[in-house]
Parts: structure tokens; C-alpha cells; sequence
């Protein structure tokens, strides 16, 4: 996987872009609504999903989140459909919401690939700032696809994250790391999100008292705390 710093680049055969190492075999897409698009590309290793909530005409800023599922994939993420929410909610401020679902659920350098081709995709159209966001398993590859793509992915959230495959933590190198964890998580502890802060040596741990790994009590609460924690890490002064 490669990573640009927006300008543009010929095709590299030895070194590709997320994109490019896809190998996509056909592609179509969908306007569900004026903003929000539904795109499928096949693939040799399986079906890429990409849905895309798309700020009003004349609205865009130069910023996305780009969002995963868990090991069994999907893509509405934790809570009662917190991506779409979200989506919605962030696209109607200019910011383009991108959620991916994986070719190959729960194989982590696959998803972390497709993960990336969505940052592709946001940056493609005009992104020059991308924060990534990833449930439980999809912690793991958001952390990873950071770790590559250091240019473009200049945060990371994660809602009750596992910590194995989040051993290169280490290498977001200061990025905006926050950290949603249920307190009573019957899947994956809390302290999860505390072994993942403590290998990045950085990040915000956001416990969610009472709540457990699907997070399906605190969508007021991550909402709220997104809205004030993602606005200084898309738009800095």
C-alpha cells in the first residue's frame, strides 16, 4: 500500500496504491439519495462494499471519516446504526463519511487493505485529512491502516477495540488516538483499550459506564464526544 501526499503520481507496479493492489475485476454503483451512494467492486478475493454519505452541492471540506465493522464485517458499526448516524450527521457539515465493508471478514491485513482503499476513495475526492474509525476487530485495522498511510490518516477512534493486531500502535507517532470501551464489555475487556493507548504512549480512553461491546447505550455520549474531539484534529489552526 501506497501513500501520497495529494499530488498526483504515475501507476508504480512495485510500489501500489491501495487502489492499484485491489485489482478491482468490475465495479458498479448506486445513488440510494441525492447524498448517499452504495458502490460494490469485485475482486478475486471477494466483494468490496463502499458507502458513501456525501456533503450537500457546494458544502465539501477538505476532510473525511472513513469507518469499519468488526471480524464478522458490516456496516453500520456499534450501536443502533452509529455509522449512519454519523454519516448524516457529519456529511450535513461538509465532511464526507465513508463506510467500507470487507472483501474477507476477520483477515486483518485484507480488511486493513480495504480500509485503506476507502481512504483512497475519500481522498480521491478531495480529502486532504481522513480520521479513521473502527469497531472491536475493526479497531485493530483502522490502528494498521494509519500506521501505512501517515500522510493522509491524521486520526484514529476506536470502539471497543481488541489489542491483538494493534502491536504497531506505536508507529501513529502521536496521531489523535480516542478510544470508546464499554465498562462491563462481556466480549473484550476494557483494559484492551488501555493496553492499545499505552503502546501508541498516547490516547484518550473514553470508558462507557454500564455499557457492554456493541456500545448500544451510549450513542448520545459517543456523539457528543465526537463532535467536540473531531474538529480541531480535521481542521487545525
Amino acid at each position: 500500500m501506497g501513500d501520497l501526499d495529494g499530488a498526483e503520481r504515475p501507476a508504480d507496479p512495485t510500489n501500489p496504491t491501495a487502489l492499484e493492489a485491489l485489482h478491482p475485476l468490475a465495479s458498479s454503483e448506486v445513488s440510494v439519495s441525492p447524498n448517499f451512494h452504495h458502490r460494490e467492486v469485485y475482486t478475486r478475493r471477494g466483494l468490496l462494499t463502499v458507502l458513501t454519505h456525501e456533503p450537500p452541492p457546494g458544502a465539501a471540506r477538505p476532510a473525511a471519516l472513513v469507518a469499519c465493522g468488526g471480524a464478522m464485517g458490516g456496516v453500520l458499526g456499534p450501536g443502533h446504526g452509529l455509522y449512519h448516524e454519523l454519516g448524516v450527521r457529519w456529511a450535513e457539515q461538509g465532511v464526507r463519511f465513508v463506510r467500507i465493508g470487507y472483501r474477507e471478514p476477520n483477515n486483518l491485513d485484507l480488511c486493513a487493505h480495504d480500509l485503506a482503499c476507502g481512504v483512497e476513495f475519500a481522498r480521491d475526492a478531495g480529502a486532504d485529512r481522513v480520521v479513521v474509525l473502527g469497531h472491536s476487530f475493526g479497531g485493530a485495522v483502522a490502528v494498521r491502516c494509519a500506521v501505512v498511510m501517515p500522510v493522509s490518516v491524521v486520526g484514529v477512534v476506536t470502539f471497543a477495540t481488541q489489542s491483538a493486531g494493534c502491536e504497531v500502535a506505536g508507529a501513529l507517532h502521536g496521531r489523535p488516538l480516542l478510544l470508546f470501551h464499554g465498562d462491563r464489555d462481556e466480549l473484550l475487556p476494557p483494559e484492551a483499550s488501555h493496553v492499545v493507548a499505552a503502546i501508541a504512549g498516547h490516547g484518550e480512553v473514553a470508558m462507557m459506564p454500564g455499557d457492554g461491546h456493541l456500545l448500544a447505550k451510549s450513542d448520545v455520549a459517543i456523539t457528543e464526544r465526537l463532535d467536540e474531539w473531531l474538529p480541531p484534529v480535521l481542521f487545525p489552526t
